[in-house]
């Protein structure tokens, strides 16, 4: 494995869910983490405090990366965390929206929002990660199993997801001779809030079946790939990896 101790990472989206999963598993790992939040700053401290409580190093931190994207929030959200903790090593993009409905029934409103958080979202926190993260680091998307799975009602979402995977895929090659891997997860059907809001028991019961495993994937199934990913996978780079139990 390799040594973390003196690791810095951030995680978006970090308040709940598979962000928050990854958040603690890094801490646990001995990394510094700055829990980023968009909204919910409450939910960001019971994050920072978990990791705190445990014996780890946490702050919470502020920017938009949905509603807005807004850049210079994003570049002051890596500033603070290189002023708190003297440099960044590991980012991991794990905040994003999910709006379903069907090609014919988009709204564009709702289509143009998911671009705006899960497209540029992305492009900006890529964007000042290509310019901080230290030699030996790693930078992680968040793509999804959806994008082959084909399910009716997410060609909006997969869609914004294709872009993810080809941001990450020209940013490795970008960042040749920096010893920097960029890769990004794909989680399949995962128990998060995000993913269960709308669906009924029988649906949920019916996707648990999917995957061989017969069940529904959890934040910390994700958060172990995404560990994976920052610190021993050195020679994993360039790709999209896909977590979700063997449902394709």
């Amino acid at each position: 494995m390799t040594d973390t101790t003196t690791r810095v990472a951030i995680v978006t989206g970090a308040s709940g869910g598979i962000g928050r999963a990854t958040a603690e598993k890094l801490a646990a790992d001995g990394m510094a983490v700055a829990v980023h939040y968009s909204g919910n700053l409450q939910r960001a401290q019971q994050t920072v405090d978990s990791i705190v409580t445990a014996g780890g190093r946490a702050i919470a931190v502020h920017a938009d990366v949905a509603d807005v994207a807004d850049e210079g929030e994003v570049a002051a959200l890596f500033d603070t965390v290189e002023e708190e903790f003297g440099g960044i090593d590991v980012v991991v993009h794990a905040a994003g929206i999910m709006i379903l409905s069907t090609v014919a029934e988009l709204n564009f409103d709702d289509f143009d929002r998911m671009h705006r958080t899960n497209v540029r979202g992305t492009f900006v926190v890529d964007q000042q990660a290509a310019r901080r993260v230290r030699r030996g680091g790693a930078i992680i998307n968040f793509s999804t199993s959806v994008k082959k799975l084909a399910f009716p009602t997410y060609a909006a979402y997969a869609a914004t997801k294709g872009a993810v995977d080809a941001i990450t895929l020209v940013l490795a090659k970008e960042l040749r001779g920096r010893d920097i891997t960029v890769n990004a997860v794909a989680p399949g059907p995962t128990a998060t809030d995000l993913f269960l809001d709308g669906k009924d028991e029988a649906t949920v019961e019916n996707l648990s079946k999917l995957a061989p495993l017969e069940r529904l994937g959890t934040p910390v199934d994700i958060a172990e790939a995404v560990a994976f990913l920052a610190g021993p996978a050195r020679w994993v780079n360039g790709q999209v990896i896909y977590v979700n139990g063997g449902v394709i």
